[in-house]
Protein backbone atom coordinates (compact mmCIF):
# COMPACT_ATOMS: atom_id res chain seq x y z
CA UNK A 1 0.00 0.00 0.00
CA UNK A 2 2.98 2.47 0.62
CA UNK A 3 4.37 1.67 -2.87
CA UNK A 4 1.52 2.47 -4.23
CA UNK A 5 0.60 5.64 -2.69
CA UNK A 6 4.36 6.88 -3.28
CA UNK A 7 4.27 10.46 -4.53
CA UNK A 8 5.87 9.18 -7.88
CA UNK A 9 3.03 9.67 -10.45
CA UNK A 10 1.34 6.10 -11.10
CA UNK A 11 1.86 5.09 -14.91
CA UNK A 12 -2.23 4.90 -15.57
CA UNK A 13 -3.93 4.21 -18.93
CA UNK A 14 -6.25 7.24 -18.98
CA UNK A 15 -5.27 11.01 -19.02
CA UNK A 16 -1.68 12.59 -17.14
CA UNK A 17 -1.44 16.62 -17.30
CA UNK A 18 0.66 17.46 -19.15
CA UNK A 19 2.14 20.02 -16.83
CA UNK A 20 2.09 17.58 -13.68
CA UNK A 21 0.35 15.11 -11.46
CA UNK A 22 -3.04 15.80 -10.18
CA UNK A 23 -5.60 13.98 -8.14
CA UNK A 24 -8.81 12.93 -8.89
CA UNK A 25 -10.61 11.61 -5.68
CA UNK A 26 -13.80 10.90 -6.30
CA UNK A 27 -16.57 9.68 -3.42
CA UNK A 28 -19.78 7.96 -3.58
CA UNK A 29 -22.53 8.00 -1.30
CA UNK A 30 -26.64 7.60 -0.98
CA UNK A 31 -28.67 10.71 -0.93
CA UNK A 32 -28.71 11.50 2.74
CA UNK A 33 -25.43 10.37 3.77
CA UNK A 34 -23.35 13.51 3.56
CA UNK A 35 -21.19 13.32 0.54
CA UNK A 36 -21.97 16.99 -0.06
CA UNK A 37 -20.94 17.88 3.44
CA UNK A 38 -17.62 15.82 3.12
CA UNK A 39 -17.14 17.48 -0.26
CA UNK A 40 -17.19 20.86 1.22
CA UNK A 41 -14.97 20.21 4.39
CA UNK A 42 -12.39 18.57 2.21
CA UNK A 43 -12.30 21.78 -0.92
CA UNK A 44 -12.00 23.78 2.18
CA UNK A 45 -9.01 22.04 3.78
CA UNK A 46 -7.40 21.34 0.61
CA UNK A 47 -7.60 24.92 -0.31
CA UNK A 48 -6.17 25.64 3.08
CA UNK A 49 -3.23 23.28 2.25
CA UNK A 50 -2.45 25.78 -1.39
CA UNK A 51 -3.92 23.07 -3.56
CA UNK A 52 -5.88 24.61 -6.90
CA UNK A 53 -8.97 22.42 -6.89
CA UNK A 54 -11.61 21.79 -9.35
CA UNK A 55 -14.85 19.99 -7.94
CA UNK A 56 -18.07 18.02 -10.07
CA UNK A 57 -21.05 17.00 -8.54
CA UNK A 58 -23.58 14.60 -9.96
CA UNK A 59 -26.82 12.99 -8.60
CA UNK A 60 -29.66 11.00 -9.23
CA UNK A 61 -33.18 12.51 -8.70
CA UNK A 62 -33.69 11.26 -5.17
CA UNK A 63 -33.97 12.63 -1.86
CA UNK A 64 -32.58 9.89 -0.29
CA UNK A 65 -30.82 6.50 -1.53
CA UNK A 66 -29.64 5.56 -4.84
CA UNK A 67 -26.11 6.63 -4.88
CA UNK A 68 -24.27 9.86 -6.01
CA UNK A 69 -21.04 11.14 -6.52
CA UNK A 70 -18.35 14.19 -6.79
CA UNK A 71 -15.08 14.01 -8.29
CA UNK A 72 -12.37 16.58 -6.13
CA UNK A 73 -9.65 17.30 -8.13
CA UNK A 74 -6.22 18.95 -6.93
CA UNK A 75 -2.79 19.77 -7.85
CA UNK A 76 0.05 22.41 -7.24
CA UNK A 77 -1.22 23.84 -10.86
CA UNK A 78 -4.87 24.98 -11.90
CA UNK A 79 -7.20 22.29 -12.81
CA UNK A 80 -10.78 23.38 -13.63
CA UNK A 81 -12.11 20.15 -15.58
CA UNK A 82 -14.01 16.57 -15.62
CA UNK A 83 -11.77 13.78 -16.00
CA UNK A 84 -12.50 9.98 -16.09
CA UNK A 85 -9.63 8.41 -14.62
CA UNK A 86 -10.15 8.13 -11.00
CA UNK A 87 -6.79 7.65 -8.34
CA UNK A 88 -8.64 7.42 -5.06
CA UNK A 89 -12.13 6.28 -4.54
CA UNK A 90 -13.96 6.76 -1.58
CA UNK A 91 -17.39 4.56 -1.55
CA UNK A 92 -19.77 5.13 1.50
CA UNK A 93 -22.58 2.74 0.01
CA UNK A 94 -23.21 -0.49 -1.67
CA UNK A 95 -24.20 -0.11 -5.47
CA UNK A 96 -21.67 2.09 -6.75
CA UNK A 97 -23.60 2.95 -10.54
CA UNK A 98 -21.87 2.03 -13.58
CA UNK A 99 -20.75 5.76 -14.82
CA UNK A 100 -18.25 5.42 -12.01
CA UNK A 101 -17.82 2.04 -12.03
CA UNK A 102 -16.38 2.34 -16.01
CA UNK A 103 -14.04 4.73 -14.29
CA UNK A 104 -12.16 2.39 -12.43
CA UNK A 105 -9.19 1.07 -13.40
CA UNK A 106 -6.29 -1.53 -12.21
CA UNK A 107 -4.24 1.81 -10.56
CA UNK A 108 -7.38 3.15 -8.50
CA UNK A 109 -7.27 2.92 -5.04
CA UNK A 110 -10.50 2.16 -3.90
CA UNK A 111 -11.06 2.60 -0.12
CA UNK A 112 -14.20 1.13 1.44
CA UNK A 113 -16.00 -0.99 4.66
CA UNK A 114 -15.66 -4.57 3.41
CA UNK A 115 -19.20 -4.51 6.51
CA UNK A 116 -21.01 -2.44 3.80
CA UNK A 117 -19.19 -3.97 0.19
CA UNK A 118 -18.68 -7.80 1.21
CA UNK A 119 -17.13 -9.22 -1.48
CA UNK A 120 -18.07 -6.03 -4.11
CA UNK A 121 -15.21 -4.18 -3.02
CA UNK A 122 -12.54 -6.71 -4.32
CA UNK A 123 -15.17 -6.90 -7.64
CA UNK A 124 -14.40 -3.88 -8.65
CA UNK A 125 -11.25 -4.04 -10.71
CA UNK A 126 -8.95 -1.58 -8.74
CA UNK A 127 -7.07 -2.04 -5.76
CA UNK A 128 -9.17 -2.28 -2.44
CA UNK A 129 -8.26 -1.61 1.08
CA UNK A 130 -10.44 -2.08 3.90
CA UNK A 131 -11.29 0.69 6.62
CA UNK A 132 -13.81 -0.32 8.56
CA UNK A 133 -15.84 3.08 8.48
CA UNK A 134 -18.66 1.62 10.32
CA UNK A 135 -17.24 0.17 13.20
CA UNK A 136 -15.18 3.24 14.03
CA UNK A 137 -18.22 5.54 13.87
CA UNK A 138 -20.57 3.19 16.09
CA UNK A 139 -17.85 3.13 18.64
CA UNK A 140 -17.84 7.16 18.34
CA UNK A 141 -22.27 7.17 18.67
CA UNK A 142 -23.50 5.99 15.46
CA UNK A 143 -23.08 5.28 11.49
CA UNK A 144 -24.10 8.32 11.01
CA UNK A 145 -20.37 9.58 12.24
CA UNK A 146 -18.93 7.48 8.89
CA UNK A 147 -18.62 9.68 6.73
CA UNK A 148 -16.30 12.11 8.61
CA UNK A 149 -14.58 9.41 9.40
CA UNK A 150 -13.87 9.07 6.04
CA UNK A 151 -13.26 13.01 5.53
CA UNK A 152 -10.88 12.85 8.13
CA UNK A 153 -8.45 9.69 6.88
CA UNK A 154 -8.56 11.68 3.26
CA UNK A 155 -7.23 14.40 4.85
CA UNK A 156 -4.10 12.04 6.85
CA UNK A 157 -3.65 10.66 3.31
CA UNK A 158 -3.19 14.71 2.12
CA UNK A 159 -1.18 15.93 4.68
CA UNK A 160 -2.89 18.26 6.54
CA UNK A 161 -6.50 20.17 6.81
CA UNK A 162 -6.98 18.94 10.06
CA UNK A 163 -7.80 22.27 11.78
CA UNK A 164 -9.62 23.74 9.16
CA UNK A 165 -11.65 20.49 9.76
CA UNK A 166 -12.83 21.02 13.65
CA UNK A 167 -13.24 24.74 12.47
CA UNK A 168 -15.98 23.47 9.96
CA UNK A 169 -17.21 21.05 12.53
CA UNK A 170 -18.23 23.99 14.84
CA UNK A 171 -19.72 26.34 12.00
CA UNK A 172 -21.53 23.28 10.49
CA UNK A 173 -23.39 21.73 13.33
CA UNK A 174 -23.00 24.36 16.41
CA UNK A 175 -26.76 24.20 15.93
CA UNK A 176 -27.25 21.16 16.74
CA UNK A 177 -25.26 21.27 20.31
CA UNK A 178 -21.28 20.95 21.22
CA UNK A 179 -21.89 17.04 21.58
CA UNK A 180 -22.54 16.68 18.23
CA UNK A 181 -19.44 19.06 17.23
CA UNK A 182 -17.07 16.94 19.39
CA UNK A 183 -18.18 13.80 18.41
CA UNK A 184 -17.36 14.96 14.34
CA UNK A 185 -13.88 15.83 15.55
CA UNK A 186 -13.63 12.93 16.64
CA UNK A 187 -14.73 11.41 14.09
CA UNK A 188 -12.12 13.50 11.77
CA UNK A 189 -9.10 12.53 14.41
CA UNK A 190 -9.75 8.39 14.27
CA UNK A 191 -9.78 8.64 10.72
CA UNK A 192 -7.41 10.95 10.06
CA UNK A 193 -4.78 8.70 11.68
CA UNK A 194 -5.54 6.28 10.00
CA UNK A 195 -4.72 8.05 6.95
CA UNK A 196 -1.78 9.35 7.81
CA UNK A 197 -0.39 5.44 8.96
CA UNK A 198 -1.69 4.75 5.29
CA UNK A 199 0.85 7.64 3.54
CA UNK A 200 3.53 7.21 6.19
CA UNK A 201 3.14 11.13 6.11
CA UNK A 202 4.08 11.65 1.98
CA UNK A 203 1.35 13.57 -0.12
CA UNK A 204 0.18 10.72 -2.09
CA UNK A 205 0.49 11.14 -5.95
CA UNK A 206 1.30 14.90 -6.27
CA UNK A 207 4.45 16.56 -8.15
CA UNK A 208 5.23 19.81 -6.75
CA UNK A 209 5.05 21.81 -3.79
CA UNK A 210 1.47 23.62 -3.09
CA UNK A 211 3.23 26.22 -0.87
CA UNK A 212 3.15 30.00 -1.53
CA UNK A 213 0.27 29.54 -3.95
CA UNK A 214 -2.59 32.64 -2.99
CA UNK A 215 -4.90 31.57 -0.56
CA UNK A 216 -7.02 34.84 -1.22
CA UNK A 217 -8.50 33.02 -4.14
CA UNK A 218 -12.31 32.21 -3.47
CA UNK A 219 -13.95 29.09 -4.13
CA UNK A 220 -16.75 29.92 -6.59
CA UNK A 221 -19.54 27.02 -7.80
CA UNK A 222 -20.88 27.89 -11.98
CA UNK A 223 -24.39 28.99 -9.69
CA UNK A 224 -22.84 31.67 -7.30
CA UNK A 225 -20.58 33.35 -10.17
CA UNK A 226 -23.40 33.49 -12.37
CA UNK A 227 -25.79 34.97 -9.85
CA UNK A 228 -22.41 37.74 -8.31
CA UNK A 229 -22.84 38.84 -11.92
CA UNK A 230 -26.59 39.20 -12.38
CA UNK A 231 -25.53 41.25 -8.69
CA UNK A 232 -22.80 42.95 -10.08
CA UNK A 233 -25.12 44.12 -13.26
CA UNK A 234 -27.81 45.66 -11.08
CA UNK A 235 -30.40 43.02 -10.85
CA UNK A 236 -33.08 44.29 -8.81
CA UNK A 237 -35.93 42.00 -9.30
CA UNK A 238 -35.66 37.83 -9.48
CA UNK A 239 -38.61 35.76 -10.28
CA UNK A 240 -38.90 31.88 -11.05
CA UNK A 241 -40.73 28.77 -10.48
CA UNK A 242 -37.91 26.13 -8.88
CA UNK A 243 -36.75 23.58 -11.06
CA UNK A 244 -33.38 21.68 -11.60
CA UNK A 245 -30.75 22.82 -11.93
CA UNK A 246 -31.26 26.11 -12.20
CA UNK A 247 -33.02 26.71 -8.63
CA UNK A 248 -29.94 27.70 -7.15
CA UNK A 249 -29.76 31.17 -8.74
CA UNK A 250 -33.17 31.80 -6.85
CA UNK A 251 -31.50 30.29 -3.51
CA UNK A 252 -28.57 32.34 -3.93
CA UNK A 253 -30.80 35.71 -4.56
CA UNK A 254 -33.20 34.96 -1.74
CA UNK A 255 -29.68 35.15 0.59
CA UNK A 256 -28.73 38.33 -0.92
CA UNK A 257 -32.37 39.69 -0.91
CA UNK A 258 -32.84 42.33 2.64
CA UNK A 259 -29.11 43.22 2.12
CA UNK A 260 -28.97 44.41 -1.44
CA UNK A 261 -32.08 45.46 -1.80
CA UNK A 262 -33.18 42.58 -4.39
CA UNK A 263 -37.00 41.59 -4.31
CA UNK A 264 -37.15 37.54 -4.49
CA UNK A 265 -40.33 36.40 -5.68
CA UNK A 266 -40.98 32.10 -5.73
CA UNK A 267 -44.02 31.79 -8.38
CA UNK A 268 -47.10 29.20 -8.51
CA UNK A 269 -45.52 28.62 -12.01
CA UNK A 270 -42.95 29.94 -14.95
CA UNK A 271 -45.68 31.75 -16.74
CA UNK A 272 -46.43 34.22 -13.75
CA UNK A 273 -42.50 34.42 -13.03
CA UNK A 274 -41.79 35.42 -16.77
CA UNK A 275 -44.73 38.14 -16.74
CA UNK A 276 -44.32 39.38 -13.22
CA UNK A 277 -40.27 40.30 -14.70
CA UNK A 278 -41.73 42.03 -17.88
CA UNK A 279 -44.24 43.97 -15.41
CA UNK A 280 -40.67 44.67 -13.43
CA UNK A 281 -39.03 45.56 -16.22
CA UNK A 282 -41.41 47.74 -17.70
CA UNK A 283 -41.91 49.82 -14.41
CA UNK A 284 -37.81 50.17 -14.48
CA UNK A 285 -36.37 46.96 -12.46
CA UNK A 286 -33.46 45.10 -13.91
CA UNK A 287 -35.59 42.09 -14.03
CA UNK A 288 -34.50 38.28 -13.94
CA UNK A 289 -35.95 34.96 -14.32
CA UNK A 290 -34.40 31.28 -13.56
CA UNK A 291 -35.62 28.01 -15.22
CA UNK A 292 -34.69 25.42 -16.90
CA UNK A 293 -35.55 23.96 -20.32
CA UNK A 294 -38.83 22.96 -19.76
CA UNK A 295 -40.01 26.05 -17.99
CA UNK A 296 -38.82 28.22 -20.89
CA UNK A 297 -40.59 26.49 -22.57
CA UNK A 298 -43.89 27.66 -20.58
CA UNK A 299 -42.63 31.16 -20.80
CA UNK A 300 -42.22 31.28 -24.57
CA UNK A 301 -45.25 33.65 -24.88
CA UNK A 302 -43.78 35.53 -22.52
CA UNK A 303 -40.61 35.97 -24.40
CA UNK A 304 -42.67 36.89 -27.48
CA UNK A 305 -44.66 39.50 -25.19
CA UNK A 306 -41.02 41.21 -24.25
CA UNK A 307 -40.02 41.17 -27.83
CA UNK A 308 -42.92 43.20 -28.64
CA UNK A 309 -42.95 45.45 -25.94
CA UNK A 310 -39.32 46.09 -26.20
CA UNK A 311 -39.23 45.34 -22.67
CA UNK A 312 -35.38 44.33 -21.35
CA UNK A 313 -35.37 40.86 -19.30
CA UNK A 314 -32.65 38.76 -18.36
CA UNK A 315 -33.78 34.67 -18.88
CA UNK A 316 -31.44 32.27 -17.73
CA UNK A 317 -32.00 28.59 -18.79
CA UNK A 318 -29.91 25.62 -17.12
CA UNK A 319 -29.86 23.40 -19.41
CA UNK A 320 -30.87 19.68 -18.67
CA UNK A 321 -31.76 16.36 -20.98
CA UNK A 322 -35.09 16.62 -22.59
CA UNK A 323 -37.90 16.18 -23.89
CA UNK A 324 -40.11 16.63 -20.98
CA UNK A 325 -38.50 15.91 -18.10
CA UNK A 326 -36.37 13.92 -19.56
CA UNK A 327 -33.44 13.37 -16.60
CA UNK A 328 -33.93 15.91 -14.37
CA UNK A 329 -30.80 16.08 -12.30
CA UNK A 330 -28.47 15.65 -15.41
CA UNK A 331 -26.38 17.56 -18.38
CA UNK A 332 -26.60 18.54 -21.76
CA UNK A 333 -26.54 21.14 -24.43
CA UNK A 334 -30.03 20.60 -26.11
CA UNK A 335 -31.83 23.79 -25.35
CA UNK A 336 -29.78 26.26 -27.89
CA UNK A 337 -32.66 25.89 -30.51
CA UNK A 338 -34.94 26.91 -27.87
CA UNK A 339 -33.20 30.05 -27.07
CA UNK A 340 -32.93 31.22 -30.14
CA UNK A 341 -36.64 30.58 -32.01
CA UNK A 342 -38.81 30.57 -28.85
CA UNK A 343 -41.31 32.26 -28.71
CA UNK A 344 -43.89 33.10 -31.95
CA UNK A 345 -43.45 35.79 -34.37
CA UNK A 346 -39.91 37.10 -35.28
CA UNK A 347 -37.63 39.67 -32.95
CA UNK A 348 -34.05 40.31 -32.11
CA UNK A 349 -32.88 38.78 -28.96
CA UNK A 350 -29.09 37.85 -27.57
CA UNK A 351 -28.00 34.44 -26.23
CA UNK A 352 -25.07 33.90 -24.20
CA UNK A 353 -23.32 30.70 -22.43
CA UNK A 354 -20.50 31.27 -20.16
CA UNK A 355 -16.99 29.35 -21.02
CA UNK A 356 -15.94 30.11 -17.08
CA UNK A 357 -17.07 31.14 -13.65
CA UNK A 358 -14.74 34.20 -14.22
CA UNK A 359 -16.76 34.56 -17.63
CA UNK A 360 -20.10 33.90 -16.01
CA UNK A 361 -19.64 36.86 -13.24
CA UNK A 362 -18.66 39.31 -16.55
CA UNK A 363 -21.12 38.22 -18.54
CA UNK A 364 -23.87 37.51 -15.66
CA UNK A 365 -23.64 41.22 -15.60
CA UNK A 366 -22.83 42.61 -18.82
CA UNK A 367 -26.69 40.28 -19.89
CA UNK A 368 -28.06 43.45 -17.88
CA UNK A 369 -26.60 46.06 -19.70
CA UNK A 370 -27.86 43.99 -23.66
CA UNK A 371 -30.76 43.93 -22.30
CA UNK A 372 -31.04 47.55 -21.32
CA UNK A 373 -29.59 48.95 -23.79
CA UNK A 374 -31.59 47.18 -26.79
CA UNK A 375 -34.65 46.91 -25.00
CA UNK A 376 -34.64 42.48 -25.84
CA UNK A 377 -34.94 39.33 -24.15
CA UNK A 378 -31.27 38.33 -23.35
CA UNK A 379 -30.80 34.45 -22.74
CA UNK A 380 -28.15 32.88 -20.32
CA UNK A 381 -27.47 29.17 -21.23
CA UNK A 382 -25.85 27.30 -18.27
CA UNK A 383 -25.99 23.55 -17.85
CA UNK A 384 -26.34 20.75 -14.83
CA UNK A 385 -22.82 20.73 -15.14
CA UNK A 386 -21.60 24.29 -15.52
CA UNK A 387 -23.96 24.93 -12.02
CA UNK A 388 -22.53 22.33 -10.06
CA UNK A 389 -18.86 22.39 -11.10
CA UNK A 390 -16.69 25.09 -8.41
CA UNK A 391 -12.92 25.89 -8.36
CA UNK A 392 -10.54 28.13 -6.94
CA UNK A 393 -10.76 31.49 -8.59
CA UNK A 394 -9.98 35.30 -8.01
CA UNK A 395 -13.59 37.52 -8.44
CA UNK A 396 -13.53 40.02 -10.48
CA UNK A 397 -14.06 43.56 -9.69
CA UNK A 398 -17.43 43.64 -9.14
CA UNK A 399 -17.99 47.35 -8.82
CA UNK A 400 -16.49 47.64 -12.59
CA UNK A 401 -19.68 45.20 -13.83
CA UNK A 402 -21.63 47.65 -12.81
CA UNK A 403 -23.40 50.39 -15.87
CA UNK A 404 -25.70 53.20 -15.18
CA UNK A 405 -29.14 53.11 -15.60
CA UNK A 406 -30.35 53.97 -19.54
CA UNK A 407 -33.88 55.21 -18.66
CA UNK A 408 -34.85 58.59 -19.97
CA UNK A 409 -37.06 61.20 -18.45
CA UNK A 410 -40.12 61.28 -20.83
CA UNK A 411 -41.32 64.69 -21.69
CA UNK A 412 -45.30 65.69 -22.69
CA UNK A 413 -44.95 64.09 -26.69
CA UNK A 414 -42.73 61.16 -25.31
CA UNK A 415 -43.06 58.33 -28.03
CA UNK A 416 -42.04 55.00 -26.62
CA UNK A 417 -41.25 53.15 -30.19
CA UNK A 418 -40.11 56.48 -31.96
CA UNK A 419 -38.40 55.50 -34.70
CA UNK A 420 -34.41 55.65 -35.21
CA UNK A 421 -31.71 54.87 -37.52
CA UNK A 422 -30.30 52.39 -35.09
CA UNK A 423 -33.61 50.83 -33.67
CA UNK A 424 -33.40 51.59 -30.64
CA UNK A 425 -36.00 54.32 -28.76
CA UNK A 426 -35.76 56.82 -25.72
CA UNK A 427 -37.03 54.62 -22.86
CA UNK A 428 -38.66 55.86 -19.75
CA UNK A 429 -41.02 54.04 -17.01
CA UNK A 430 -44.21 55.39 -15.76
CA UNK A 431 -43.67 58.24 -12.98
CA UNK A 432 -40.25 59.07 -14.48
CA UNK A 433 -41.63 62.49 -16.57
CA UNK A 434 -44.46 64.12 -18.12
CA UNK A 435 -44.88 61.52 -20.70
CA UNK A 436 -47.12 58.30 -21.13
CA UNK A 437 -45.61 55.34 -20.81
CA UNK A 438 -48.14 52.55 -23.33
CA UNK A 439 -47.15 48.91 -24.09
CA UNK A 440 -49.60 46.40 -25.53
CA UNK A 441 -49.21 42.93 -27.05
CA UNK A 442 -50.47 44.01 -30.54
CA UNK A 443 -48.61 45.67 -32.89
CA UNK A 444 -48.47 49.40 -32.35
CA UNK A 445 -47.33 53.12 -33.90
CA UNK A 446 -44.80 54.90 -32.06
CA UNK A 447 -47.13 56.15 -29.62
CA UNK A 448 -47.91 52.39 -27.89
CA UNK A 449 -51.57 52.88 -29.77
CA UNK A 450 -52.54 49.81 -31.40
CA UNK A 451 -53.25 50.06 -35.05
CA UNK A 452 -53.84 47.49 -38.02
CA UNK A 453 -51.71 49.45 -40.09
CA UNK A 454 -49.54 46.95 -42.79
CA UNK A 455 -46.99 50.01 -43.83
CA UNK A 456 -46.59 50.33 -39.86
CA UNK A 457 -46.67 46.54 -38.94
CA UNK A 458 -43.21 46.69 -41.58
CA UNK A 459 -41.78 49.91 -40.15
CA UNK A 460 -41.81 48.63 -36.93
CA UNK A 461 -40.19 45.07 -37.83
CA UNK A 462 -37.59 46.83 -39.43
CA UNK A 463 -37.27 49.26 -36.68
CA UNK A 464 -36.82 46.44 -34.23
CA UNK A 465 -33.98 44.06 -36.46
CA UNK A 466 -32.39 47.55 -36.99
CA UNK A 467 -30.84 46.82 -33.59
CA UNK A 468 -29.04 43.61 -34.72
CA UNK A 469 -26.20 45.47 -37.00
CA UNK A 470 -25.00 47.01 -33.86
CA UNK A 471 -25.72 43.99 -31.31
CA UNK A 472 -23.50 42.63 -34.07
CA UNK A 473 -20.58 45.20 -33.83
CA UNK A 474 -20.06 44.70 -30.17
CA UNK A 475 -20.75 40.88 -29.91
CA UNK A 476 -18.47 38.96 -27.70
CA UNK A 477 -15.46 37.57 -29.44
CA UNK A 478 -14.82 33.96 -29.34
CA UNK A 479 -12.00 32.77 -26.67
CA UNK A 480 -8.78 31.57 -28.26
CA UNK A 481 -6.22 28.69 -27.68
CA UNK A 482 -3.99 27.45 -29.82
CA UNK A 483 -2.20 28.45 -32.68
CA UNK A 484 -2.34 30.82 -34.72
CA UNK A 485 -1.50 29.52 -38.24
CA UNK A 486 -4.17 26.67 -37.54
CA UNK A 487 -5.25 24.43 -40.11
CA UNK A 488 -7.46 22.52 -37.62
CA UNK A 489 -9.88 24.58 -35.91
CA UNK A 490 -12.13 22.91 -32.62
CA UNK A 491 -15.02 24.68 -31.69
CA UNK A 492 -17.16 24.71 -28.79
CA UNK A 493 -19.39 26.60 -26.78
CA UNK A 494 -20.76 27.31 -22.67
CA UNK A 495 -19.66 24.48 -20.35
CA UNK A 496 -17.02 22.66 -22.08
CA UNK A 497 -14.11 25.18 -22.92
CA UNK A 498 -11.75 23.98 -19.74
CA UNK A 499 -12.45 20.52 -20.72
CA UNK A 500 -11.13 21.17 -24.40
CA UNK A 501 -8.70 23.29 -23.54
CA UNK A 502 -7.12 20.21 -21.50
CA UNK A 503 -7.70 17.92 -24.34
CA UNK A 504 -6.10 20.44 -26.36
CA UNK A 505 -2.79 20.83 -24.19
CA UNK A 506 -2.24 16.42 -23.80
CA UNK A 507 -2.85 16.58 -28.05
CA UNK A 508 -0.05 19.13 -28.55
CA UNK A 509 -0.79 19.39 -32.30
CA UNK A 510 1.54 22.61 -33.50
CA UNK A 511 -1.46 23.23 -36.27
CA UNK A 512 -5.03 22.89 -34.06
CA UNK A 513 -6.67 25.56 -32.18
CA UNK A 514 -9.86 25.99 -30.32
CA UNK A 515 -12.28 28.60 -30.98
CA UNK A 516 -14.89 28.91 -28.28
CA UNK A 517 -17.70 30.95 -28.31
CA UNK A 518 -20.00 32.54 -24.97
CA UNK A 519 -22.14 34.67 -26.94
CA UNK A 520 -23.96 32.16 -29.65
CA UNK A 521 -26.36 34.91 -31.03
CA UNK A 522 -26.10 37.27 -33.10
CA UNK A 523 -22.29 36.33 -33.57
CA UNK A 524 -19.61 38.76 -34.45
CA UNK A 525 -19.35 40.10 -37.78
CA UNK A 526 -15.97 39.06 -38.73
CA UNK A 527 -16.31 35.11 -38.11
CA UNK A 528 -16.10 34.24 -41.56
CA UNK A 529 -13.10 35.34 -42.12
CA UNK A 530 -11.62 33.35 -38.87
CA UNK A 531 -13.49 30.27 -40.29
CA UNK A 532 -11.86 30.69 -43.43
CA UNK A 533 -8.59 29.69 -42.46
CA UNK A 534 -9.42 26.64 -41.39
CA UNK A 535 -9.43 23.65 -43.44
CA UNK A 536 -11.14 21.09 -40.88
CA UNK A 537 -13.41 22.63 -38.26
CA UNK A 538 -14.49 20.07 -35.69
CA UNK A 539 -17.45 21.18 -33.36
CA UNK A 540 -18.01 19.91 -29.94
CA UNK A 541 -20.93 20.38 -27.91
CA UNK A 542 -23.29 17.98 -25.64
CA UNK A 543 -26.59 17.68 -28.22
CA UNK A 544 -27.88 15.05 -30.88
CA UNK A 545 -27.93 16.75 -33.62
CA UNK A 546 -25.15 19.90 -33.55
CA UNK A 547 -27.11 22.50 -32.75
CA UNK A 548 -24.19 25.27 -33.30
CA UNK A 549 -23.03 23.24 -35.92
CA UNK A 550 -26.35 24.40 -37.57
CA UNK A 551 -26.23 27.92 -36.80
CA UNK A 552 -22.60 28.51 -37.58
CA UNK A 553 -23.20 27.11 -41.83
CA UNK A 554 -26.48 29.05 -41.51
CA UNK A 555 -25.19 32.47 -39.86
CA UNK A 556 -22.02 31.38 -42.38
CA UNK A 557 -22.32 29.62 -45.09
CA UNK A 558 -19.39 27.32 -43.43
CA UNK A 559 -20.43 23.66 -42.89
CA UNK A 560 -18.28 21.96 -40.47
CA UNK A 561 -16.63 18.85 -41.32
CA UNK A 562 -17.02 16.89 -38.14
CA UNK A 563 -19.53 17.13 -35.08
CA UNK A 564 -18.54 15.10 -31.74
CA UNK A 565 -21.74 15.31 -29.37
CA UNK A 566 -22.39 13.61 -26.23
CA UNK A 567 -26.20 12.77 -24.84
CA UNK A 568 -25.86 10.63 -22.18
CA UNK A 569 -26.75 12.74 -19.34
CA UNK A 570 -23.54 13.04 -18.49
CA UNK A 571 -20.94 15.93 -19.12
CA UNK A 572 -17.85 15.50 -21.27
CA UNK A 573 -14.59 14.09 -20.01
CA UNK A 574 -11.47 15.52 -20.88
CA UNK A 575 -10.29 11.69 -22.07
CA UNK A 576 -13.50 11.34 -24.12
CA UNK A 577 -12.87 14.84 -25.83
CA UNK A 578 -9.19 13.90 -26.74
CA UNK A 579 -10.22 10.13 -27.96
CA UNK A 580 -12.91 11.28 -30.19
CA UNK A 581 -10.41 14.20 -31.37
CA UNK A 582 -7.94 11.70 -32.54
CA UNK A 583 -10.40 9.73 -34.07
CA UNK A 584 -11.44 12.56 -36.37
CA UNK A 585 -7.63 13.90 -37.00
CA UNK A 586 -6.97 10.06 -37.01
CA UNK A 587 -3.40 10.79 -35.73
CA UNK A 588 -3.79 8.18 -33.01
CA UNK A 589 -2.59 10.11 -30.53
CA UNK A 590 -4.33 8.25 -27.33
Amino acid sequence: LVQLLHKEPMRHPSLLRVSGKDVSLVLCGAAGQGVQTVEELLVKAIRHLGYSVFASREYMSRVRGGNNSTEIRFSPWPVRAFVDRIDVLVPLNEGIRENVRRRISSQTLIIGDRNVFHTEGEELGGRYFNVEFLKIASEIGGVVFANFVAAGMLLGMVGGGLEIGYSFCGEKFAPKGQLIVDKNKEALDRGFKIGQTLTEGTLPFICGDSKGRPLHRSVLSGTEALSLGALAGGCTFIAAYPMSPATGVLSFMAQCASQLGVVVEQTEDELAAINMALGAGYAGARAMVTTSGGGFDLMTEGVSLAGIMEVPVVIHVGQRPGPATGMATRTEQGDLHAALYGGHGEFPRAVFAPATLEEAVRIGAKSFYIAEKYHIPVIILTDQYFLNSYYDMTIPDLESLSFPSMIVESEKDYCRYKFSSNGISPRSVPGNGKGLIGADSHEHDEESHVYEDFDLRKCMVDKRFRKLALMRCEAEEPLFVGAQDYRILIIGWGSTFHILEEALEFIGHSQVALMHFQQLYPLPASLGERLEQAQNIIVVEGNKTGQFAHLLRQETGRKVDSIITNYNGLQFSVEQVVRELAACLNEGVY
